[in-house]
């Protein structure tokens, strides 16, 4: 097998005709054996019965189903695990991502680079979006120790050597694009012109995203429990100084009255920090919880044109 594209599936039910119709055209011309491997995420617009029509006349193309929505990282797994592709591409369904770039992106690794990224340099977003973008990746830089660019995202194309020790990897939580990083290898990116999406929204509404965020940053560095210790300990420095210049002034000035509304706000102050630390300590608890716990990050409630037809298996 040639190349592999796993494609997770959600709220995009109408652009599968015309993505299958346009990454077959790409996939014949640039190589001899493919398969598209489509993972549907629970989507409650019912492309499951979408992709077992095209699955049932083109055998290049997988369906994979998961019992529940388990969120795009883990659709992601459940598609690159059963790819086959001497080089595995990820992409979106919504046609953000143009079929048309794989033959750049393939292109470009056979030059020698074992992962090529896919730069985005004119994404079809709002302000807004694009802005929140930035912040984001400013925050997750800060906490994680990395350099990351907001422009790339998952689509992407790697090579098997890649893909298998992205495989080994046991987290739970595994955003693709800063795993595959992670593992390495010799890495480059080229520029590709984003397209509209063909139909809908993104599901990754603004609590959805801050829940990523949390969960990646947590992931990836233990930074944060270290810039709370930080905090913590300025504002301690802080208190000591005011308390020392509340007894000189004290010692000055004996008329000086000392009032409640200080003592208070440093009260709720110092309480809002250690609930704050204590919230943050309790997130890294949770995520040794879900470790240890060692359940599937998804289940497969059903498969169509792949060789292991199981069902309800990780």
């Amino acid at each position: 097998m040639n190349i592999s594209v796993v494609i997770p599936v959600y709220g995009c039910r109408s652009a599968l005709p015309e993505l299958h119709r346009r990454l077959t055209g790409v996939l014949r011309g640039l190589v001899e054996t493919y398969e598209i491997i489509l993972v549907d995420d629970c989507c409650p617009q019912g492309s499951w019965e979408e992709i077992k029509r095209i699955s049932s006349y083109d055998g290049c193309v997988k369906g994979i189903k998961l019992s529940k929505n388990f969120g795009q990282p883990c659709a992601i797994m459940a598609g690159v695990e059963r790819s086959k592709g001497d080089w595995v591409v990820v992409m979106d369904c919504d046609l953000q991502d143009k079929p048309e770039a794989i033959v750049d992106l393939y292109k470009k690794a056979e030059e020698g680079y074992d992962v090529v990224f896919a730069r985005r340099i004119d994404r079809k977003d709002s302000l807004i979006v694009k802005q929140l973008s930035k912040w984001y990746h400013s925050v997750l830089d800060f906490f994680t120790g990395t350099k990351t660019d907001n422009t790339i995202g998952n689509f992407s194309i790697s090579k098997r050597i890649v893909i298998d020790n992205f495989l080994r990897l046991n987290e739970k939580g595994r955003a693709y694009q800063l795993f595959i990083e992670w593992v390495g290898f010799n890495q480059t990116y080229i520029d590709v012109e984003g397209d509209v999406r063909f139909e809908g929204k993104s599901s990754y509404n603004f609590r959805r995203k801050l829940k990523f965020a949390l969960s990646t940053i947590t992931s990836h560095s233990n930074r944060p429990l270290y810039v709370s210790i930080g905090v913590g300990a300025l504002f301690v420095l802080a208190s000591l100084i005011a308390i020392i210049c509340l007894v000189v002034r004290r010692l000055l000035d004996s008329t000086t009255q000392l009032g409640w509304t200080s003592i208070m706000a440093s009260i709720y102050l110092v309480g809002g920090l250690l609930m704050l630390s204590i919230g943050l300590i309790g997130i890294y608890i949770g995520n040794i919880f879900t470790e240890v716990k060692n359940r599937p990050i998804f289940i497969v409630a059903e498969t169509t044109n792949l060789d292991d037809e199981v069902k309800g298996t990780k």
